[in-house]
């Protein structure tokens, strides 16, 4: 399965918190298992609507470049940069 994408968190879990607060408030529950029983189809309700909303049609751009398939090449280091004039400075 697929990693959601932010606009499936973001709706999933705006879908969690009114549709809890709305069943709530619409049922007037105050015993602790209905509470549970509404807290539960809340979330259920959120993936849901994460689940079924469309994933990504093009893939993700990345910056990382991917390394060499030989394992042989040597290490670059670069080299030391000195800067301006610093090798050059009389102590006092």
């Amino acid at each position: 399965m697929q990693r959601p994408n932010a606009a499936q968190l973001a709706y999933g879990s705006a879908t969690v918190a009114f549709a809890t607060v709305a069943l709530l408030l619409l049922s007037r529950v105050t015993t602790t298992l209905g509470i549970a029983v509404i807290c539960a189809a809340g979330l259920l309700l959120g993936i849901l609507v994460a689940a079924t909303m469309p994933a990504r049609t093009r893939p993700v751009k990345s910056t990382a470049t991917v390394p060499p398939a030989s394992g042989n090449e040597p290490i670059r280091v670069p080299a030391a940069r000195v800067g301006a004039g610093a090798d050059t400075r009389i102590g006092s």
